[in-house]
């Protein structure tokens, strides 16, 4: 009777446990695709530009307020404001150096794509967003992100840079969007052109993941969507294709494809990791950064900028890199195995029965 009620309770605790996996798997799938607009508006402006945005697509809202509340950060030349900056910059790894904030519970858990609106301070991002990204920055690993910069007349280049620094561990999902007091009266229409230059996760739109091998190394990168990539994935749906690669600049690896794809250029600041199409027909794979006129094309995952420099062989030449919708290094497809499809990790290994995280099936990214 023991061993009975023993192996009942083992049932219902692996029954409960599968359950409990399925709804976690259910509640990922759901989450993928949902969009968050985290704003902070002292002046109003940005509060105007997140219910323009949020007007054109359907998104849930966030408003970060300090903590200290009736502070008057321009005042006196902006001497509060400056201050606080500069603490920011004196010290941007010490969690005291950030202007406090109220608490938030609304968790990122539940968002794939976060939105950022946020003003400019002197040339930098506002301290008290400065401070939400610091706070948050574990949390928005792996998200895809974009950010609208509010001014009234500064480049916003010093703004993209803090975004960069905060958040090293996210998928940017397309150039920032600047809107300034000359032009803050048409911000509907800047938005509707901007939205569809950014490539949000979505439930309809899975990644496309193009595997890409050098020297017997495969890794995966993941493609946006548009023309250009579109018609790429239909040429590799027929074969891989090998192409040499040069080094460059001491940022890129790049070479001929063979043949041109449909260019969308964008003056864009290409990051580590960042592929590009380059006069139609050239494409680059990035090591370092360079600012100029390309087609995004996708990002390699998961590389430090170091793993970056070795897997790409920065600085050689005559670089032959294979490019495939198949991982051509790992286990071949089992002609037999009719009852399943293969599944893969970021790593190219097979991914197990159970694997959490992100996999790779059928040529699209999964949320286990």
């Amino acid at each position: 009777m023991r061993h009975f009620l023993l192996l009942m309770t083992a049932m219902l605790l692996t029954c409960c446990s599968s359950e409990s996996e399925v709804n976690a798997e259910t509640q990922a799938n759901a989450n993928m695709g949902k969009t968050l607009v985290v704003y902070y508006s002292y002046t109003g402006n940005c509060k105007a530009i997140v219910n323009s945005l949020t007007a054109q697509i359907t998104a849930d809202q966030l408003e970060i307020q300090p903590a200290e509340k009736g502070l008057k950060y321009e005042a006196n030349n902006y001497a509060l404001g400056t201050q606080l900056l500069n603490a920011i910059k004196a010290n941007p790894n010490d969690a005291s150096s950030y202007p406090a904030i109220d608490p938030v519970t609304v968790s990122l858990d539940d968002y794939q794509n976060i939105i950022i609106v946020t003003p400019l301070w002197w040339s930098q991002m506002a301290a008290i967003m400065q401070t939400y990204l610091f706070q948050n920055s574990a949390k928005l690993a792996g998200k895809t992100v974009a950010i609208i910069v509010s001014s009234h007349s500064s480049g916003i280049s010093g703004v993209v840079a803090d975004a960069q620094r905060l958040l090293s561990n996210v998928t940017w999902s397309g150039g920032a969007l600047w809107i300034n007091a000359s032009n803050h009266s048409n911000r509907n229409s800047l938005i509707e052109n901007w939205l569809p230059t950014q490539n949000f996760q979505t439930t309809s739109n899975m990644a496309q993941v193009m595997y890409i091998t050098i020297d017997g190394i495969t890794k995966t990168a993941t493609l946006v969507d548009n023309s250009a990539t579109q018609e790429l994935v239909t040429k590799l749906q027929s074969s891989p294709f090998t192409v040499t690669l040069n080094s460059s600049g001491g940022f890129e690896i790049w070479g001929a494809l063979g043949f041109s794809l449909p260019t969308s250029n964008e003056q864009m600041n290409a990051q580590p990791g960042d592929i590009v199409l380059y006069n139609g027909s050239n494409i680059c794979m990035f090591y370092g950064t360079n600012s100029w006129s390309y087609t995004r094309l996708g990002k390699i995952d998961g590389l430090t900028e170091s793993e970056l420099r070795t897997f790409l062989k920065a600085g050689e030449s005559n670089i032959s890199v294979t490019l495939s919708l198949n991982n051509t290094t790992g286990i071949s497809q089992i002609h037999t195995d009719r009852t399943s499809s293969k599944a893969y990790t970021l790593q190219g290994t097979v991914a197990q029965t159970g694997t959490k995280g992100i996999i790779i099936q059928n040529g699209k990214k999964i949320a286990r």
